[in-house]
């Protein structure tokens, strides 16, 4: 399956035809989607599809919908290198991680990041598990430090691909290779749709992602990734009528659990509109290539970087190893509400942070972009 991925386009990217799918550019320089990233044309039309089935035979596509949402789980499964049976729809990243925190119940204790999300630690927390956050070093979370702080009581290490909070990108390769008897768990979000993600090169036992970011699939889509070694050994703790064989014989008196992924997080009627948002973003991003999208977003990032350092703008992000950056990057302001709202005004998008404000490059960014971006900082700073 790996292969596939690998085998993407050797010719170059035409960019500029790209950028045509995401009408938002033609009014905005959105460097946002590390936030919520913009549909495009491609992702409006499924979900505009199946309501205007609704609309015109209520459910009586239902089979069809059924045989379109198998093919989005093999679309997202290869995204990842995942099989299909290993992928379960979710509304969230929030739903995902605490579909895994179900499954690791008495797990051990958790070994996560002071970087962190919310949601890769407050679902062990409500728990009553221990959660052991590991401090960053200058901005940067060190495999080794992750490593070091697993012991005889631990049996889970949680992290994100890439910290929202600075842009940090971890080396899961690194930290998969050597988890020992721990189970990895990955939280996406802020890398899926954007970098390469193998989950069996990296040896991810379990991985959450919402769609509406990177993936560029809307509010309201995500997945669930439970590997199979994953499946065998643990138990749902909360089940529904489609998550069992045969749910339409109607058995109230007895059921034989699913043990696919989807039985696990696909409860009750599907919420297809999602699903095939997610569907229709899967092979867009499949047919671009993940390292090629990878090459645009990095590249774009160094020129705002240096753009922005040039510009005597204080970055925070991490940047002394290449291998660490991502496509997001963390500015410091001193008034981070009057820049962001000012970028707004001057037609920029870019999120509120507490230290500053964070940019992101996705592919369908340009340079133009990111010189409207510095353009703005710079009316700014003479107004001030």
């Amino acid at each position: 399956m790996m292969q596939e991925q690998a085998s993407e386009h050797v010719e170059e990217v035409n960019w500029g035809r790209v950028r045509a799918d995401f009408p938002i550019t033609g009014n905005t320089a959105y460097l946002n989607s590390a936030g919520a990233g913009p549909v495009p044309t491609c992702v409006l039309e499924a979900a505009k599809e199946f309501y205007r089935e609704t609309l015109e035979s209520g459910d009586r596509l239902w089979e069809e919908w059924l045989r379109r949402r198998e093919s989005a789980r093999e679309r997202v499964a290869r995204l990842i290198n995942a099989e299909p049976d290993e992928i379960g729809f979710t509304t969230n990243t929030s739903s995902g991680m605490n579909l895994i925190v179900d499954a690791l119940e008495g797990a051990g204790e958790v070994v996560s990041c002071e970087l962190e999300f919310p949601v890769s630690t407050i679902p062990w927390l409500h728990r009553g598990v221990r959660v052991h956050l590991v401090k960053a070093s200058d901005g940067e979370l060190r495999a080794e430090d992750v490593l070091a702080a697993m012991n005889e009581r631990t049996g889970v290490i949680c992290l994100s691909h890439v910290q929202y909070s600075n842009g940090f990108r971890a080396d899961l390769e690194a930290i998969g290779a050597n988890k020992g008897r721990h189970t990895f768990v990955v939280n996406a979000s802020q890398s899926a749709g954007v970098l390469p993600v193998d989950v069996k090169r990296m040896r991810i036992d379990a991985l959450c992602s919402t769609g509406h970011k990177w993936m560029l699939a809307g509010y309201g889509s995500g997945f669930v990734y439970l590997s199979r070694e994953l499946l065998a050994r643990t138990r749902a703790r909360a089940i529904s009528w489609m998550s069992v064989e045969d749910p339409f014989e109607m058995h109230n008196d007895s059921y034989r659990a699913r043990t696919d992924a989807a039985g696990r997080a696909e409860q009750g009627c599907p919420h297809f509109a999602g699903i095939f948002a997610l569907g229709a973003a899967a092979p867009y991003l499949l047919g671009l290539g993940a390292n090629s999208i990878e090459r645009r977003a990095l590249e774009l990032n160094r020129h705002l970087t240096e753009s922005l350092t040039s510009a005597g703008w204080r970055v925070l992000s991490p940047l002394a190893r290449e291998a660490a950056r991502s496509a997001e990057t963390l500015v410091a302001a001193e008034n981070p509400r009057l820049v962001v709202k000012h970028l707004a005004r001057s037609g920029v998008a870019v999120t509120i942070k507490p230290e500053g404000f964070r940019v992101a490059t996705h592919f369908f960014n340009n340079e133009d972009d990111i010189a409207r971006l510095v353009t703005a900082l710079e009316v700014l700073r003479r107004e001030i």
